[in-house]
């Protein structure tokens, strides 16, 4: 695979979505000094939610890692939103991961690893990351699953 995250994204047959508008009150990104805070993303596709539903309950685990990648994918994209050339990304350094999950569901990281997985692909050693796994009793408009990042970025 290419070197460059845009590459990458293109050797995975993946197109960057544009970047969704804030849902409610909040902004979708922030940028302090060299770091880049994207606020939370869901499984979108085309403007729509596509996966929606508790894990452990009506969402199979399958499900809950091909959400978290969207989720990935909509996080790459305000990145690049945010920056104007993903090549400006030196590193992503945490996403948190909230999976809507029942009280018994356990396998909060097996989901989450849906977008880990797909951001080391993309990014290559620049999408090694620290990282939390959660469980929510219930995310915005039902989503399965959202996710968080941080990136560290060119100054």
């Amino acid at each position: 695979m290419t070197g460059t995250i845009e590459a990458r994204l293109k050797d995975l047959d993946v197109d960057l979505p544009e970047a969704a508008a804030p849902a409610a009150n909040y902004v979708p990104f922030v940028q302090t000094g060299n770091q880049l805070f994207i606020s939370g993303q869901l499984p979108m596709a085309d403007g729509k939610l596509q996966f929606t539903g508790k894990l452990g309950a009506d969402v199979s685990l399958e499900d809950g890692k091909a959400a978290a990648k969207l989720c990935a994918i909509n996080l790459l994209a305000q990145a690049k939103a945010a920056t104007g050339d993903l090549e400006k990304v030196l590193r992503l350094v945490k996403i948190v991961g909230f999976v809507n999950s029942t009280g018994d569901f356990t396998d909060q990281p097996q989901v989450i690893n849906g977008a880990s997985d797909f951001l080391v692909e993309a990014m290559g050693d620049k999408g090694r990351h620290a990282r939390s796994a959660v469980s929510a009793g219930s995310l915005p408009f039902g989503a399965a699953v959202e996710i968080e990042a941080i990136f560290e970025i060119a100054g």
